[in-house]
């Protein structure tokens, strides 16, 4: 049995600890060490994800599992574009997958876009990252591709896009 409610400030670090222990299993096949450590420290600082849930600028969903967060999404509208909502974040602890937590919180998210009154969501996702097949069967199309300079690096993305 499961629950979902929005994250608190309370809840930065158990957002902290998910992100490091999907992050590594995720993208170790496809992204260099460095990489992934300057990414982590780069979007999942305490600071940053503190001041995107104090000023509501991404809304944070948690996924409970007999009172225990194990996964967890994050979306907004677009800052470019607010008639098109954003999923930044989902992620789901590795011995949760396959539980279908991943859809669960994708679907709250596109009822909260549809309650929204909008109608488009659009998410990133690594070009090489298995989670794009994942995507499309949930009825994402990639829309375009996108290059993203973060730091030193760069993210090799799709944007993909649902009608809702």
């Amino acid at each position: 049995m499961y629950t979902i409610r929005t994250a608190t400030v309370n809840d930065v670090e158990t957002i902290r600890q998910i992100a490091d222990k999907t992050w590594w299993v995720t993208y170790s096949p496809i992204l260099k060490e460095a990489q992934i450590e300057y990414m982590l420290r780069e979007i999942y600082s305490a600071e940053k994800i503190s001041r995107q849930i104090a000023e509501n600028l991404h809304t944070f969903l948690l996924l409970e599992e007999e009172g225990r967060t194990v996964a967890f999404a994050a979306y907004s509208p677009r800052e470019e574009d607010p008639e098109i909502y954003k999923l930044h974040k989902l992620y789901c602890l590795p011995e949760t997958q396959g539980k279908g937590y991943g859809k669960v919180l994708i679907n709250e998210v596109a009822q909260k876009t549809v309650e929204a009154g909008k109608t488009v969501l659009e998410l990133n996702v690594n070009k090489y990252n298995n989670a794009k097949s994942f995507y499309e069967k949930m009825g994402f199309i990639i829309a375009y591709e996108e290059d993203i300079p973060i730091g030193d690096y760069w993210m090799n993305d799709y944007v993909m896009r649902k009608e809702l």
